[in-house]
């Protein structure tokens, strides 16, 4: 049985024993993203200073790489993936270098390897195991040397794209945020295309952490038999694709609970081929960690045409109510939306309404007849796009806008995507994206990285001959004549909620356009991409934004207390640790990516002198 690490509630207690590691992607189990660390805290972050700063040395311009990578520290050594996905190990307290692996040979060298968002640790006894994922091959590797373990599938390595349920052929299969460990057990979700081209299924497996075989595998489209395989209609559950969970897990590990959040079924804008509600997509999905059975489910979006995937892992968190503690499980989602369960039953905590929505005019479309939408937190991100929404910073832009607006469908959120263009608010990177959410145990706050960046989608039939009828003219922002998003700022914010009460405690601005700036335009945002950690400290820290800063924001009030300028974009989520009585807080500057800024190649840890 896997020795188990003490949770950050549990380091509070016994702080004198406990490593002050950050052994998961999301920090801890339940994907809290919580350090309790408190050497570094409101009266003296603005001492933090640069400790040390490791270079990958592999990052390129063309294609442009980027690091999506939240490093785990256990004991002192740091694991890291670099933006060509090879895996390293270096000393938490100096980033020396202690060994590195490529998963690629030599002939792949000079192609995009694509992202890859860290690596999962597993230890019995004295084995000690990082397992990661690259091209969609699963390697299991000696913690200790970087070395393959042969016992482990076929020498260290086991073919994600076999073992499947299903024959995927050549067609696109990888992971790219890291399994969660349960027991013996890694369980791992997937990425996949997403149409209109036919796409591999999302299915959810669980691995022998020791031998690499496949132990069980949970449908997100269910076979005949399966619960809500009723959902899609005539035989589309044999050739409809994703409805995967690409943005990670958490673990209940006394209940023997691993929590999903699955993303949207394929064809992301249309669903002609696969009409119905469409279970498990768009759904937060409780399993048993050691069968794959399910156990309960919400689903969030009904017959997904917006790309509304759920982004990012549930949160398990404790709240109070009626001055009793409650385990319920949060969580958000690009729409803006922060649905929040009892954790051993998914009954909702909020009420949760039941809206209609409007119907697709695009032949062959059925869209779902309500969505459901939670009374309670309010959304923290716009809900639709109408000319109130239009940008105001300046007279030029708000009437250039105005009138691309005019040939365009728009409306309330869930405006269905047309033949005629459609703006999609909130949009495809959210609200929410996949840095996901922290939550302060001590205060009950839940905070949320949010964008506010509205698309068009414009759909057309597909040529004749291609197996599917619709196509789409591409992913495209809905910006003014500047290159500025087409909606009033703020475009970029931290959210921050108050989960017991329900209530949102403050929403700031967060990254800058210099050139708006010094025109003297209020702070505007901008769009984020990576996450925020919190901590003990009443701090929370988050980069992400596309000004390359990297900042400290106060818990209680949601104030900029430090900023700093790093080597390259932040679009990753930070971890914090301690080693040798200091505490650390660690972020990958990669740059590049959505963002389309210069590449970086380092992780650069920050402390106080």
């Amino acid at each position: 049985m896997t020795s188990h690490r003490f949770p950050p509630a549990a380091c509070l207690l016994l702080a004198a024993v406990c490593h002050a590691e950050w052994p998961w992607y999301a920090g801890d189990p339940g994907a809290t993203r919580f350090s309790p660390l408190k050497q570094i805290h409101t009266a003296n972050v603005t001492r933090l200073r640069p400790s040390w700063t490791f270079h990958t040395g592999d990052h390129r311009e063309r294609p442009r790489t980027t690091i999506q990578c939240t490093p785990i520290v256990i004991g002192e050594v740091m694991y890291l993936t670099s933006p060509q996905l090879k895996v390293i190990a270096v000393e938490a307290a100096t980033g020396r270098e202690i060994w590195r692996f490529d998963p690629f040979s030599g002939d792949q060298e000079d192609r995009a390897k694509g992202v890859n968002r860290g690596v999962t640790f597993w230890e019995q006894g004295n084995d000690r195991r990082i397992l990661f994922v690259a091209d969609g091959k699963l390697h299991a590797l000696e913690a200790r040397t970087g070395r393959p373990i042969p016992a482990f599938g076929s020498g260290g390595v086991v073919d994600l794209r076999q073992d499947l349920d299903r024959d995927i052929g050549r067609l696109t299969y990888n992971v790219t945020t890291p399994g969660v460990v349960y027991r013996d057990l890694i369980v791992l979700g997937s990425t996949m295309g997403e149409g209109p081209r036919p796409s591999a299924p999302g299915h959810v497996r669980a691995f022998d952490v020791l031998t690499g075989k496949r132990r069980w595998i949970f449908h997100t489209i269910p076979h005949p038999g399966e619960f809500g395989h009723q959902t899609w209609e005539g035989d589309s559950w044999k050739t409809a694709g994703a409805a995967n969970d690409w943005g990670g897990m958490s673990v209940d590990e006394k209940r023997g609970l691993v929590f999903l959040a699955l993303g949207s079924p394929a064809f992301d804008f249309h669903g002609g081929q696969r009409l119905g509600d469409n279970l498990y997509g768009n759904s937060v999905v409780a399993l048993n960690a050691a069968t794959g059975e399910r156990v309960w489910h919400f689903q969030t979006v009904r017959h997904d045409l917006w790309d509304y995937d759920l982004p990012t892992m549930p949160v398990l968190v404790t709240l109070q109510r009626g001055g009793r503690p409650l385990d319920a499980v949060v969580q958000v989602t690009k729409t803006g939306h922060v649905f929040v369960f009892e954790r051993e039953t998914g009954k909702p905590l909020f009420p949760i309404e039941q809206r209609a929505a409007r119907n697709s005019d695009v032949a062959g479309e059925r869209t779902a007849a309500t969505q459901p939408v939670p009374a309670q937190p309010a959304p923290f991100a716009p809900q639709g796009f109408t000319e109130a929404s239009v940008t105001d910073i300046s007279p030029e832009s708000r009437a250039h806008v105005l009138e691309r607006l005019k040939k365009l469908r728009h409306g309330a959120i869930y405006e269905p995507p047309s033949l005629q263009g459609t703006v999609i608010l909130p949009g495809f990177h959210g609200g929410a994206l996949w840095g996901g959410a922290a939550f302060d145990p001590a205060r009950g706050r839940l905070f949320i990285p949010t964008n506010n960046v509205p698309w068009v989608m414009t759909l057309v039939p597909a040529r004749t001959g291609a197996g599917f009828p619709m196509d789409f003219t591409g992913y495209h922002r809905f910006e003014d004549q500047f290159g500025y998003p087409a909606v009033r700022p703020p475009w970029g914010m931290l959210t921050a909620i108050d989960l017991n009460s329900g209530e949102r405690a403050f929403q700031v601005p967060i990254g800058e356009y210099s050139e708006l700036r010094n025109r003297g335009l209020p702070p505007t945002g901008t769009e984020l991409i990576g996450g925020a950690i919190a901590t003990a400290g009443g701090l929370v820290f988050l980069g992400a934004s596309k000004d390359g800063k990297f900042r400290a924001i106060e818990s209680a009030t949601g104030r900029i207390l430090w900023e700093t300028q790093l080597p390259a974009g932040g679009y990753a989520t930070p971890a914090s640790y301690q080693v040798r009585g200091k505490q650390y807080v660690v972020i990958a500057a990669g740059g590049g990516g959505k963002s389309n800024t210069p590449s970086g190649d380092s992780f650069v840890a920050f402390s106080l002198p």
